[in-house]
């Protein structure tokens, strides 16, 4: 059995609770990791079908309204001093690599090493023409800029050669205090989708609608092992609807690593409220 760790993901805005408020809260409740989403924009016109409604209407407002996740982290950072900080998730193709790179580096660094990446492939594929990015190769383009940020993160002397990120011998401080940024990967859960977690991620974070959460951990596991990597992936549920203790005991059980649990952007008082609440309920403080 797995001793599954729990997270607060607040789908920011421009309106409510702040990012540091939340997480101070979260840390104060015996929380885990703090995450938050990324969209750099909307565009009004789209032919992208969100995927929880199917066509382009947006479930939620915020949609239009997400602070930037980095430095939204950072104000998370200067007010907590154990909790994680993670995005869930963030869309790297839509920022330069090397830039980005940079941004993580220092987050990590002035943090003391508490940075997780959660990133995406990008379902609103309207907003990554915006950036540049084809929507058929989104997962090429990820995957190179993973390496290339690895490269900056690790190397004394960083360069790249790829189809989408090109650099010469280059020198990037800071590094990032952790050896390795831990990567996962939210998307829905499929064989296309694992084997490119198994090849280049640590591990997978489900979406809002996935299903059958139990047997794509078990296909996950399969495809891991498959690509000859050591220990198991992480895998992160995002609560879509209240699970049982029943469902939190099989998700133990079947691998899961991390329960993301959401917030409302509403009042500071009523979110922290909350908060100590759920976290006493979860046992955590």
């Amino acid at each position: 059995m797995t001793l599954m760790r729990h997270g607060i993901v607040l789908f920011t805005s421009d309106r409510g609770i702040t990012p540091a408020a939340a997480a101070r809260a979260a840390e104060e409740a015996g929380f885990h990791t703090f995450y938050v989403p990324e969209h750099t924009h909307i565009p009004v016109k789209r032919e992208a079908a969100h995927p929880g409604t199917g066509d382009e209407s947006l479930p939620d407002e915020r949609y239009l309204r997400t602070l930037d996740p980095w430095v939204s982290l950072a104000t998370v950072a200067a007010v907590t001093s154990t909790i994680r900080l993670s995005t869930a998730v963030a869309l790297p193709v839509e920022s330069d690599p090397i830039t980005l790179a940079k941004t993580i580096a220092t987050l990590d660094h002035l943090s003391g090493g508490r940075v997780t990446l959660g990133a995406g492939f990008g379902w609103n594929t309207d907003e990554l023409a915006d950036h540049h990015v084809p929507a058929g190769k989104r997962r090429t383009v990820l995957r190179e800029y993973v390496e290339a940020m690895r490269a900056l993160w690790t190397q004394d002397e960083a360069s790249y050669s790829g189809e989408f990120v090109n650099f010469g011998a280059s020198w990037a401080w800071p590094k990032p205090v952790q050896p390795h940024i831990p990567l996962l990967i939210g998307a829905g859960g499929g064989p296309k989708t694992f084997r490119w977690i198994s090849e280049n991620a640590d591990g997978w974070m489900t979406t809002p609608i996935e299903q059958d959460v139990l047997a794509k951990v078990a296909d996950l596991h399969r495809a891991w092992a498959e690509a000859g990597r050591a220990g198991a992936p992480e895998v992160a549920v995002l609560v879509a609807r209240k699970p049982s203790p029943d469902d939190l005991a099989a998700w133990a059980d079947h691998g899961v690593t991390d329960v993301i649990w959401g917030l409302p952007d509403k009042a500071p008082d009523e979110v922290e409220a909350f908060l100590g609440r759920h976290g006493q309920r979860l046992g955590l403080s």
